[in-house]
């Protein structure tokens, strides 16, 4: 499309408001586009827990960019609408009580860690924090993290609180998925992840360490069914450093057999942004993730390139 549609306000990113869902449906039905079912190729779009805690500044755990993120995310969506075959989004969702939140751990007086500690193996050892969930499992958690070479358990804020306003997507970008869902015929697909106790769920595709139990502890075989059927898929979202990087890493182990595929993911750089961390330099760990993820096939271009296929 050339140009944007009448009810998309910039200025609107990253506040609350009630979208007049008339005039998208007004506006998706002047554009005149033809279904996706006819799409050749068909392209998904993979948009990764832009959510108000996220992505606004009042949010619990909000990315420095993520506003810019959404804007050019949003007007990718706009001017690439007739290419895109259909829309995917994850929702990270938790619960007050769950293994990277300051409820799960207390120290010797009790206290509750803040938010960005780190809780390592030598710190349970010497006892410096204790689990008041599920004792020996938070133990085993944390070993095998470092056995898996995952990310050490960072406590993280209260956040994406099923129920909660921090939950919900952006609204200005929910409102162009659901024009784009309107204009196109195509049903968007919303993900939830992250409701088990025990373990982290950065990857849309899998927890950090899996829990059998679970029915939602495993891979996600719906999803990566959904994508084996498509011919290309672009992905953009937050964290860079965390949820984007680590479904990333997930499709590139799935696909490792299969370079045509991961030739044919894109990643929209400019549309992601990494967590700030006051010890931790993220922005600089994810450049070099990502640029093995490059040599793996997957593909970095801007949301302003043209899409090369």
């Amino acid at each position: 499309m050339s140009a944007f549609p009448d009810f998309y306000d910039p200025n609107r990113i990253g506040t609350l408001f009630y979208p007049d869902l008339s005039k998208i449906v007004a506006e998706a039905r002047q554009v005149d586009l033809a279904p996706s079912s006819k799409d050749d190729p068909k392209v998904q779009l993979l948009i990764v827990d832009m959510q108000v805690d996220f992505c606004h500044q009042e949010g619990n755990l909000h990315v420095p960019g993520a506003l810019g993120d959404i804007q050019r995310l949003i007007e990718f969506i706009y001017r690439q609408a007739e290419h895109l075959s259909g829309i995917s989004c994850s929702l990270d969702s938790h619960l007050p009580f769950q293994i990277f939140h300051p409820s799960w751990w207390v120290n010797k007086r009790g206290d509750s860690p803040h938010p960005l500690t780190i809780i390592t193996q030598v710190d349970l050892e010497e006892g410096k924090w204790r689990a008041r969930q599920q004792p020996d499992w938070s133990r085993q958690y944390v070993t095998e993290l470092d056995e898996n070479a995952k990310k050490a358990l960072t406590v993280w804020p209260y956040h994406a609180l099923i129920g909660s306003v921090g939950q919900l997507p952006d609204i200005e970008l929910w409102s162009a998925i659901f024009w784009h869902a309107l204009a196109r015929s195509s049903q968007p697909n919303w993900w939830t992840k992250g409701e088990i106790p025990g373990t982290e769920h950065y990857s849309i595709l899998q927890p950090e360490i899996p829990v059998s139990e679970d029915p939602q502890g495993g891979k996600n075989l719906a999803l990566l069914e959904k994508l084996r059927e498509q011919d290309y898929l672009i992905v953009a979202g937050e964290a860079a450093s965390h949820c984007v990087f680590e479904t990333l890493q997930d499709l590139v182990d799935e696909f490792a057999n299969d370079p045509d595929r991961l030739s044919r993911i894109f990643v929209l750089r400019d549309c992601m942004s990494p967590v700030q961390h006051p010890e931790i330099d993220f922005a600089a760990l994810v450049e070099k993730q990502f640029a093995k993820l490059q040599e793996s096939g997957i593909r970095f271009i801007l949301s302003s390139d043209p899409l090369p296929f």
